[in-house]
């Protein structure tokens, strides 16, 4: 069903070893299409496909013996996979396959380790409260008739620097037929999708533009429900086609975020021209009904990066466009971006079966604080029961026009709480009608300020008559205008706030054996970080910690933690409501509850209990397999008027007290009262930070070479400002650095020193990156420098020798020679082809067991990192038959790592024994 992104498993963006020689006694595993064998620190695990890998919005993944590895750096041809881990018990691998982020557990019938209470809270999710009703339903369809129209300007219309290619450039319009004046636009952008379908008549030369015989999938026409309830109500949507930077983007390092951002912009750059001097493909039809100054994006998947890249890079640039609000669906969030100053909410289906550790959870997590006095608004809506495809038409089977799946999948349909017939599964129609009802009511209130669909995500639930049955779940942070911050949570509590019998402990990330050490204790134990979108790390940013929480244990029904307000806190006549963010310690019990006491200055006590107002500490939905159930904070929410009998105007303190339950653990976050609004949403005009890029360095024969990046500011800052900074890379000849920068006010540039050590065998070449990751007080600009050592050293040559071997002899054996050793790994393969010897009368491979018709003749050889001499072994058979000597060859038709000309045809000879 789904498993994501592995957690602490994540280690780096990796591929191909570039490392020292094996020392002298380590093995190497190997199978048909794969090999696991020793590189310096490492492992390196190589497979090789028999078709191409698919195209997903998850990462590849290895797994050996049934277990993730870590992810996959994928060939150009997308036919090889490999990574390199510092796990020797690797060396024991009898299996080697690639899997999905999204697929883990799906088949395997393999369950975790039990939940605490023993049973699961499907039941109570089937009967959950879906919250008041909404006064206005942002799915129904408004006043204007919508026009549709599309423009295409050719697969290879624009050149794309983030991608190092050239992208289509189509798109969907929807209009409001009769509007008058310049109308918000609102651009979608679709996820990664296979980019053509059909049967190619030629073999296609590029994964884009689509061969002949083939169609493009229309991915950007998936979005009709959405697009078509905003056009109705005023709005110009345009949905753009991205299948080029899916075609390519599993080649670069950000895995396409800025390229697809580069897209978004370049497209706002057409409609500039349309909107205001016309030409192109509509004339002046356009010229004064697009408002570029009232700007909002949705994304979907990795368009969901996509989109939130946008927004920093437009603010980067000046803020040319009025870029006010983003959507991320179901995105990725590779690299741990921050969208400041603009208005957010990210929608996370809780059966997703692709992305679907929810790692867009970070957006939410990484933003709410990162920058001070922030004046937007954000917010997550969880929706129970919808996967990741469903939310496009053209991702969904009986509507799409392409072969397409529901990507959370199950040997038992009816299987809570994702299974296609379960009860709490929504139907694709349902899920889309739940995606209408978020995107548009979201860019409604942000661009058009309609205030009435304040509850659809202020965390108060309210519930769209749209969306039917479906169960969702809302947590906001309201604009700093509109909030007071009483605690974040995240840092110990002053000596003496924890009384009786509880304990209040700072904690983040979770605890995996392939978990990094973490700079906090960890949150919880998990043999899946994908049930934690909290504290999974991300792929490109492993080592910046994630979001630190209080978590609170106790013991007995005594126990107090006290938040006191200090003096400019006290009067919150002015809020609506005191929020918080929790949810139950999956190790504890799968429903609990706390009191939540409100002390003012006479100590007077409101006192209120979570449960009746909040399903935060309900344990979600799910068995403890497939990533579920998932450990999400949600919203507990204490209207201010329901505080009866205290003065407002002096609270003293927040008690959270364990007088319900006798026991219990639970995980607290984000204390404050707030007011529901609007905020402030426009491009920021932060300072930007900035990774420099190295470029191309010879590795050198000898000894280490630093590496310096300078990480800049565009301008001074008035107050201090941090970010991340971490190198990248598989290679164990580059060193792993991973530091928190500080620049002090007026400081605009420090050096990340990255060391490399250089030596004299033929290696691979090794490009890095210098990640920057959750700036505070900053935007990212250039948020990766890049660099590549270059290998300096000669490719050794390879002679194979023609052998002759009596036919008792049991097998016979192709020499293979290198002229030097070198840290590659040499792989060869090919075919057995019959002589005056016949395949199995006389030889055979050396896994034939007889039942294969016709039989697999395939062959391979390998030379290891290191070594000079290795060998392809072929069986022999004897037939106790006299006959004079026979010959047989090996047909090379695919060498790596070596220079040697194929197809190669090498001679073997059998003699005779009898």
């Amino acid at each position: 069903m789904a498993v994501a992104l592995l957690g602490g498993a994540l280690l780096s963006p990796v591929g191909l070893a570039h490392a020292a020689p094996p020392e002298p006694g380590q093995s190497v595993a190997q199978g048909k299409n794969w090999t696991v064998r020793p590189v310096g620190d490492g492992y390196e695990v190589t497979l090789r496909l028999d078709t191409p890998a698919p195209m997903r919005n998850a990462l590849p993944l290895i797994a050996v013996n049934g277990e993730p590895v870590g992810v996959a750096k994928q060939s150009a041809d997308q036919r090889t996979v490999s990574l390199v881990s510092p796990d020797p018990t690797l060396l024991q691998a009898k299996n080697v396959e690639l899997v999905w982020s999204g697929d883990l557990g799906r088949n395997d019938g393999k369950k975790g380790k039990s939940l605490a209470g023993g049973v699961t809270t499907d039941k109570d999710w089937l009967k959950a409260p879906l919250g008041p009703k909404l006064a206005v339903d942002p799915g129904a369809t408004g006043k204007y008739a919508v026009e549709t129209a599309e423009y295409n300007l050719g697969d290879q219309a624009v050149y794309l620097p983030g991608l190092g290619q050239k992208s289509e450039v189509v798109g969907k319009v929807y209009s409001p037929k009769g509007a008058v004046g310049a109308r918000p636009l609102v651009i979608f952008l679709h996820g990664r999708h296979s980019v053509c379908y059909g049967t190619p008549t030629d073999e296609p030369a590029n994964p884009w533009p689509c061969a002949k015989g083939e169609k493009a999938i229309p991915s950007y026409r998936g979005y009709d429900g959405p697009a078509k309830a905003l056009a109705s109500n005023g709005y110009q949507v345009v949905s753009i086609s991205a299948n080029a930077i899916n075609a390519y983007d599993g080649g670069v390092f950000d895995t396409g975020a800025q390229a697809r951002a580069e897209l978004i912009l370049d497209h706002l750059d057409l409609w500039k021209k349309w909107s205001t001097v016309g030409g192109g493909p509509f004339g002046k039809k356009f010229v004064g009904k697009v408002d570029l100054n009232n700007v909002g994006l949705m994304g979907h998947s990795r368009g969901g990066e996509g989109v939130a890249r946008a927004a920093v890079l437009n603010a980067d640039r000046g803020g040319k466009y009025g870029i006010r609000a983003v959507l991320p669906l179901a995105p990725t969030d590779f690299a741990r971006a921050t969208v400041p100053g603009v208005a957010m909410s990210v929608i996370l289906p809780y059966c997703d079966g692709d992305v679907s550790d929810l790692q867009g959870q970070k957006f939410y997590d990484d933003t709410r604080y990162s920058v001070t006095g922030d004046a937007a608004t954000r917010s997550t809506v969880t929706v129970l029961g919808a996967n990741h495809n469903f939310f496009n038409t053209e991702w969904t089977p009986g509507q799409s026009v392409a072969p397409s799946n529901d990507d959370w999948y199950s040997d038992n349909d009816k299987a809570a709480p994702c299974g296609a017939k379960y009860a709490g599964r929504l139907t694709p129609k349902q899920q889309q009608a739940v995606g209408t009802a978020y995107v548009a009511g979201f860019f409604r209130l942000q661009l058009g300020h309609e205030t009435k669909l304040l509850p659809l995500l202020d965390g108060s639930n309210a519930h769209p008559a749209s969306i039917g049955k479906a169960v969702t779940r809302v947590v906001s942070q309201a604009p700093v205008a509109t909030r007071r911050d009483i605690n974040k949570l995240d840092a110990a509590l002053p000596k003496g706030s924890v009384t009786g019998s509880a304990k209040a402990t700072v904690c983040g990330g979770v605890d995996e054996a392939t978990q990094r050490a973490a700079a906090v204790a960890t949150c919880l134990k998990t043999d899946n970080g994908s049930d934690s979108p909290h504290w999974v790390t991300a792929y490109l940013a492993s080592k910046t910690p994630t979001t630190a929480v209080t978590k609170l244990t106790w013991t007995g029904k005594t126990g107090v933690v006290r938040i006191k307000l200090s003096a400019y806190q006290r009067d919150v006549r002015r809020y609506s409501a005191l929020t918080f963010r929790a949810t139950p310690d999956p190790s504890g019990a799968p429903k609990t509850d706390l009191s939540v006491r409100v002390v003012d200055g006479h100590s007077r006590k409101a006192v209120v209990p979570v449960s009746a107002v909040s399903d935060a500490l309900l344990r979600m939905p799910g068995a403890h397999d497939s990533g579920l159930p998932k450990n999400l904070l949600r919203t507990v929410r204490i209207p201010t008027s329901s505080l009866k009998g205290i003065d407002l105007r002096d609270v003293r303190a927040i008690e959270l007290a364990t007088d319900k339950v006798a026991t219990g653990s639970v995980f607290v976050s984000d204390l404050a009262f707030a007011t529901p609004g609007l905020g402030v949403s426009a491009p920021s005009k932060l300072p930007q930070v900035s990774a420099s890029n190295v470029g191309k360095v010879a590795e050198g024969n000898s000894g280490v070479k630093n590496l310096d990046f300078w990480v800049t500011l565009s301008r001074p800052s008035i107050r201090p400002i941090s970010v991340y900074a971490e190198s990248n890379s598989d290679s164990p000849a580059v060193a792993s650095i991973a530091k928190h920068l500080v620049f002090k006010p007026g400081q605009t540039k420090q050096k990340v020193t990255v060391a490399v050590t250089g030596n004299t065998r033929d290696s691979y070449d090794t490009p890095f990156g210098l990640v920057l990751s959750v700036p505070h007080d900053a935007l990212l600009g250039q948020s990766i420098g890049n660099a590549e050592v270059i290998d300096d050293d000669p490719t050794p040559t390879l002679t194979i020798g023609s052998p002759t071997a009596a036919e008792n002899a049991g097998t016979i054996k192709f020499p293979l020679k290198l002229s030097a050793p070198s840290d590659k790994y040499v792989w060869l393969g090919g075919d057995l082809k019959d002589g005056t010897a016949v395949i199995r009368k006389d030889f055979t491979t050396l896994d034939d067991d007889g039942t294969q018709n016709p039989p697999d003749t395939s062959v391979y050889g390998q030379i290891e990192p290191g070594k000079t001499t290795a060998d392809i072994e072929v069986k022999l058979v004897d037939d106790h038959v006299k006959e004079p000597a026979e010959t047989f060859s090996v047909n090379l038709t695919s060498v790596e790592g070596v220079d040697y000309s194929v197809p190669a045809l090498i001679k073997a000879t059998i003699t005779d024994n009898d």
